[in-house]
């Protein structure tokens, strides 16, 4: 366990770190009272024993950090003192910069402070420790999804990536352009089957995907049906299919319940992933011949999806919902800069503003044959864009035009044109995409 900061007559809290762990011998007090709070943070049920357990022994595979702000002492019938009032952990992944390259990240999850304990700078103290840490450890970025979107961005974090819901009409003549868009076969298989294949197909899937970031071990459990958090049991509504290419290999599959309460009768899916076009392509013609449903609907859609240029009826597509995704923190702008993949050649030069002290600076970027090199200039050196840690962020996938932060009065223009120059530089040939929730 570490001690992160002891408490104060101005801040009364301890906070503490410990990694998640399963024991043999039940689930250790701490670990269950932190998770017990996550779930009162997010509205969860209270969690079953077997159900800590489980995310216990997931968690530790994912090397992840438990973090929590503990008050001194606790009034007789509340939840004691050993209950956190404020809760936050963190592991590493990588996150896909372009072109195959992927640069560790830290990512960050479970962010929860108890209403009764809220603007007393709890979270604030929680992450910027943390964030002190992970660049001290050589980490370059740091990643989150954000339930709340007007949380995170005075703290430099901004959303470099989005995602659509769809829904997609499946009722009589739904087809594609293509009534054969690939040369392989899909066929159901045992949920069961995923745990072993997700991790396989979505490590291709990741190494392919600029802006995807890594999974948490227990994706695959979720995708299988064996368990997800508050449901410890099997949830026998999750089918599979599996899409084999010519030489019978698996390159893809989908996991899916149908909602027959809904109407009309809807297909949710729960994960698809496709190796290349084809098996993407063909997963959705079998979604489309599900009997007994009229229509699909899918959450965290790249933006640049391809189905509805492959339906016969364009129109039987709708984007219902287009949220931020990824969220993004530069903890060291020269070494994050330097391992993005660049598509265009230039060179600007950035002038960066970070309240927290991790990112701020003069830079100049040069790209060359994919490769950005880094120049950290002195403050009097003249800049093309003036920004700060957040925007950079959102800048650094091409999740949006420095033009349009300049229009939307976020990013200062230095230099006439500038704001163009950064674009031709960081532009991407597919919008940015993330495969996972975390």
């Amino acid at each position: 366990m570490t001690i992160i900061a002891e408490p104060t007559e101005e801040f009364p809290y301890q906070i503490r770190s410990f990694p998640a762990k399963s024991a043999a011998d039940g689930v250790e007090p701490a670990s269950a009272k932190w998770t017990e709070a996550v779930a009162f943070g997010f509205h969860a049920g209270a969690p079953e024993d077997l159900d800590i357990e489980k995310s216990l022994t997931s968690e530790e595979k994912d090397g992840r950090i438990h973090t929590g702000a503990y008050a001194a002492s606790a009034l007789d019938g509340a939840w004691d003192a050993d209950y956190p009032v404020a809760t936050y952990a963190s592991y590493r992944k990588t996150v896909n910069v372009g072109a195959g390259k992927l640069l560790p990240a830290h990512l960050i999850s479970a962010v929860t402070v108890r209403p009764t304990h809220r603007r007393r700078g709890l979270l604030r103290t929680i992450i910027t420790a943390d964030l002190r840490r992970a660049k001290a450890d050589g980490l370059a970025i740091a990643a989150l999804t954000a339930s709340e979107a007007t949380i995170y961005g005075r703290f430099g974090f901004g959303a470099a990536t989005h995602a659509a819901t769809i829904e997609v009409d499946s009722s009589h003549g739904f087809a594609l352009k293509s009534a054969q868009p690939g040369r392989g076969i899909v066929e159901i298989a045992e949920p069961g089957v995923l745990r072993e294949l997700e991790p396989r197909i979505f490590n291709r899937v990741h190494a392919g995907t600029f802006g995807s970031i890594g999974r948490q071990d227990s994706y695959r459990y979720r995708v299988s049906g064996y368990w997800n958090y508050g449901k410890p049991g099997r949830d026998r509504t999750v089918r599979a299919a599996l899409y084999y290419g010519q030489d019978g290999k698996c390159e893809g599959y989908v996991s899916y319940r149908v909602l027959e309460t809904e109407t009309p009768a809807t297909l949710k899916v729960i994960d698809l992933l496709a190796a290349d076009h084809a098996a993407h392509l063909a997963l959705w013609q079998f979604l489309g011949s599900v009997d007994l449903v009229q229509r699909i609907r899918r959450e965290g859609v790249p933006m640049a999806d391809p189905l509805p240029w492959a339906l016969a009826d364009k129109r039987r597509y709708q984007v219902t919902e287009v949220e931020d995704h990824l969220w993004l923190r530069i903890l060291d702008t020269t070494a994050a800069l330097q391992a993005r993949h660049y598509w265009l050649d230039g060179t600007v030069t950035l002038k960066v503003m970070d309240a927290l002290g991790f990112a701020g600076g003069v830079y100049r970027l040069h790209t060359l044959d994919g490769v950005g090199t880094v120049t950290e200039l002195p403050a009097s050196e003249p800049a093309d864009l003036e920004l700060g840690a957040a925007e950079l962020a959102q800048l650094y996938l091409a999740g949006v035009s420095a033009q349009t932060l300049l229009a939307a009065g976020t990013v200062g223009e230095l230099r006439t044109g500038g704001a163009a120059a950064v674009d031709a530089v960081f532009a991407a040939p597919v919008p940015a995409h993330s495969l996972t929730d975390f």
